[in-house]
């Protein structure tokens, strides 16, 4: 219970004595692109080939004739934008995001560049961790909005190509039964991932003490509590808004 105190006055930290508007823009904009560009590789790998995988594995199910095999591409679909794109995609992100953000903030704490940060009179935790948490918060969505995508295309590869679905039905399936509201419910979940990512990953990192061995469990520690936070509030959040 210490801990999640101290957590949480961790997050009161981030919003005391801040630095000019301007100075947190362009750490916003740095972080922007160190969590965000350039995690487009890997969210554009791991979703193509995930939604290549759910189209052909639901295929291969999908063996009663009475059930038109257009049903293959709904369900990539809906398994994609419920599920896949926001949770798969975000769990990748705590292990590349979560673990960079801890170690980062850890080297600095072993390194005493906080200390140094805190005599000159800077609020340290706002000045190096708010605009983290903005930066994730603002490019995770969008990140999860790019897999989604990627997902569907690359079922529709997958499926046509070797033959399990034609074109003209996965494109009858995608747009059968299709629910707007999905959609936000998609882009409210890494909303609140980025956030806990990015404050958990923060907290441990910010808090290191000792040597080079500490900065890698807590860049550890990041990582797996980060997921275990994210399927949490996955479950909370599906509780809450379906």
């Amino acid at each position: 219970m210490s801990v999640i105190g101290k957590y949480f006055i961790f997050l009161g930290m981030l919003f005391g004595k801040g630095e000019k508007l301007s100075v947190y823009w362009r750490r916003l904009m740095e972080e922007c692109v160190g969590i965000g560009v350039s995690s487009v590789f890997i969210v554009a790998i791991v979703s193509t080939f995930i939604g290549a995988v759910s189209c052909i594995q639901t295929a291969y199910n999908l063996v009663s004739p009475i059930i038109p095999i257009s049903t293959v591409a709904l369900i990539v679909r809906d398994m994609s934008i419920l599920e896949l794109a926001p949770t798969i995609t975000c769990i990748v992100l705590a292990g590349k995001v979560g673990s960079n953000i801890a170690s980062e903030l850890g080297t600095m704490r072993i390194t005493e560049q906080v200390d140094a940060l805190e005599v000159m009179g800077i609020n340290s935790a706002s000045y190096l961790v708010l605009p983290k948490v903005l930066a994730a918060m603002l490019t995770f969505p969008m990140l999860v909005i790019f897999a989604g995508f990627l997902n569907i295309f690359g079922g529709y590869m997958a499926g046509t190509l070797t033959g399990v679905i034609t074109e003209r039905d996965y494109l009858n399936g995608i747009r059968d039964s299709f629910v707007p509201y999905n959609i936000f419910f998609m882009c409210v979940k890494p909303f609140v991932f980025g956030f806990l990512i990015a404050t958990i990953s923060s907290f441990k990192g910010y808090f290191t003490q000792g040597g080079a061995l500490e900065v890698g469990k807590a860049s550890t520690g990041a990582v797996t509590n980060s997921c275990i936070s994210v399927l949490v509030a996955d479950y909370l959040l599906a509780q809450l808004l379906l």
